[in-house]
């Protein structure tokens, strides 16, 4: 596969349904919202604790009647075997992004996050098992590195989790190798470092860094910093997320499959980096931002200083080349949030 294009028109021309679930979440809507733009079948599943039916509307509206139809939504939860099992049928290629995807919350909730995060997943990979799916491809995250000091991430090396979160996205990482062992059952897992992009939560006390910042400086609202500013990340635009998940559901070399990747763009940006990058974006749309001041505060419990992926395992398996640096990347994003919150709407759920 030579590049992106190449594969997306690979992907139109030989069809096949695929499910989403998490299908109403910040990432599964992009993916659902990608496949169908890509003339594909799609089934979506999600129970609405985290995802939004504003998401879906969304979706709906960008891609009109005709596409639309395409998609068939079952609102379930991944913990509900059966629920997993209907979700399934006549399915070729799975992407799970259903999950609890918060360390602060694992912390004040480790049960909750063990049942959606790894019963949840265990009930998944049964169920396409179960059902004859061809490839799942699931979340993972670099919250899997846990205390490793070592920059850049590289897949083989990793530390103690911190947090119950990061610890569940190991555990299905190794879930995943015992069903590729024992049953011959094939998957690919994604390390997600910081993804960002349109139709992420900005509200609520486990919002990300990149949303709050944007409708903060957008509304003329405080912004808070975690900490000192110096903290580090390698956020990653959406766009990168979607190719990555096409390129490991397609992805030919069987050598390629039945690992982990990290998905990043393999740059680090600081906090107060990223709180200037969104600032001087807003201000060409709210002029008053320009003078904006962030408030810090104390750090959120699990967060780790520093992170950066090393990406070349993914570019070398799965032909992943990031188009998105987090400048681009913002300015995408923060045009789709300009065009919501600055005519009245909240971005919550209804």
């Amino acid at each position: 596969m030579k590049t992106y294009e190449d594969l997306r028109a690979r992907i139109r021309t030989g069809k096949r349904r695929w499910l989403v679930t998490g299908a109403a979440g910040f990432i599964g809507s992009h993916l659902v919202e990608n496949l169908l733009a890509l003339d594909q079948d799609v089934v979506g599943l999600d129970n609405f604790s985290t995802g939004k039916r504003d998401n879906l509307e969304h979706v709906r509206q960008a891609m009109g009647e005709p596409r639309w139809a395409r998609l068939r939504f079952i609102e379930g939860d991944i913990g509900d075997p059966e629920a997993c099992m209907a979700a399934c049928r006549s399915v070729e290629t799975v992407l799970r992004q259903a999950a609890l995807g918060s360390m602060p919350h694992s912390i004040d909730d480790p049960l909750s996050s063990h049942d959606n995060n790894v019963s949840g997943f265990l009930n998944m990979l049964l169920a396409a098992r179960d059902s004859g799916v061809t490839r799942m491809v699931y979340a993972s995250s670099s919250a899997t590195y846990g205390d490793h000091p070592a920059l850049p991430k590289v897949e083989d090396v990793i530390g103690r989790a911190v947090s119950p979160y990061g610890l569940t996205k190991r555990v299905n990482e190794l879930y995943a190798g015992v069903f590729s062992a024992c049953y011959g059952f094939d998957s690919v897992g994604l390390r997600y470092f910081n993804a960002f992009g349109p139709r992420q939560d900005p509200n609520g006390a486990y919002a990300a860094v990149i949303p709050a910042f944007i409708s903060a400086l957008l509304l003329q609202k405080t912004a808070y910093i975690n900490g000192d500013g110096s903290a580090g990340r390698d956020f990653c635009f959406i766009d990168n997320v979607v190719q990555g998940n096409l390129l490991a559901a397609t992805v030919e070399d069987r050598a390629a499959l039945n690992q982990a990747y990290n998905i990043a763009y393999g740059e680090q940006t600081s906090l107060l980096q990223l709180f200037d990058l969104v600032r001087d974006i807003v201000a060409q749309r709210v002029p008053s931002a320009a003078g904006a001041r962030a408030v810090h505060r104390e750090p959120r419990r699990g967060d780790l200083k520093y992170s950066r992926a090393d990406i070349s395992k993914a570019q070398t398996l799965l032909g992943y080349v990031p188009r998105y640096r987090v400048p681009q990347g913002l300015e995408k994003t923060v045009e789709w949030y300009a065009a919501h919150l600055l005519k009245g709407e909240e971005l919550v759920d209804v």
